[in-house]
């Protein structure tokens, strides 16, 4: 597929990123609740219309509200879900819970971590220490193996969970692709080693010698990640430090009820503006 973009074919307009992904298509989504989410990618999957999503993630919030009030959600893996202390839970998710739009994979933050880990080091499963006495292992299934070297408890172990894209906002990445995240990177590290590829929105283009100058803090080296787009401002309404805080009357105003409401803040979306966006 060609980017428009000389010399890289990496480098993507948001449009041509998110057309990367089919419908059906699970998703990981980076950051955690409303701290350095993928939101533009979040927002362009509703205008593209993407339906039977899977998504994954520790902690949504906006993320997944948003995708479920567009109906884009048929499956959620997640820990906990809320739009934060300032804002309560997410209504949109946990409506299209109740009624059965989406069905729901409840997890701790720490059995998604090991499903994803099991993913990531090539093995079918991961023990999971801390849910004995929870409901969550009956729920789901989960197996609980005896210690085989007689020195502990039974644990149980979480099967693989292989997302098909892992999506990740960045602080900074290279032409070669190469991903760097201010201060800390969630679970985005461990979703881009288990999920089967990996794409990437990040706030600024940066000349690689960035890279070579600390290479140990690169987060994802360039041939992990499939394809990215450079979009200032598209962990909107959440934050991305020390770039931004979070915008709290965008995402009181999102949280109105009606379609009206949702209309007004997508068209208040940053993306919108940007030419990587077309």
């Amino acid at each position: 597929m060609s980017s428009g973009f000389a010399g890289n074919d990496k480098q993507l307009t948001l449009k041509a990123l998110v057309a990367r992904i089919p419908d059906g298509a699970s998703l990981a989504l980076g950051g955690s609740f409303l701290h350095r989410g993928p939101f533009a990618v979040v927002r362009e999957l509703i205008r593209q219309k993407k339906t039977g999503l899977e998504i994954i993630k520790q902690s949504p919030g906006y993320d997944i509200d948003i995708l479920c009030r567009a109906g884009a959600v048929r499956k959620v893996r997640a820990g906990i879900v809320a739009m934060e202390g300032n804002f309560g839970l997410a209504p949109w998710y946990r409506k299209a819970i109740e009624k059965g739009e989406a069905q729901l994979e409840e997890h701790a933050c720490a059995s998604l971590t090991a499903g994803l880990r099991a993913a990531a080091f090539g093995v079918p499963f991961q023990p999971c220490g801390g849910l004995h006495g929870s409901d969550l292992p009956a729920l789901n299934g989960w197996k609980c193996l005896d210690d085989p070297y007689g020195q502990g408890d039974p644990v149980y172990v979480i099967p693989a969970i292989t997302p098909d894209f892992a999506v990740i906002h960045a602080s900074a990445i290279d032409q070669l692709g190469n991903v760097w995240v201010a201060g800390t990177s969630h679970w985005d590290r461990i979703m881009s080693r288990a999920a089967k590829s990996v794409l990437v929105l990040a706030e600024e283009l940066v000349d690689t010698e960035k890279f070579k100058a600390s290479p140990e803090a690169t987060l994802v080296p360039h041939f992990m990640v499939e394809a990215f787009t450079i979009m200032p401002g598209g962990a909107w309404p959440g934050s991305a430090w020390p770039r931004y805080k979070i915008d709290y009357p965008a995402v009181e105003s999102y949280l109105l009820p009606g379609d009206e409401a949702l209309e007004n803040h997508m068209a208040a979306a940053p993306e919108l503006k940007e030419a990587t966006y077309g």
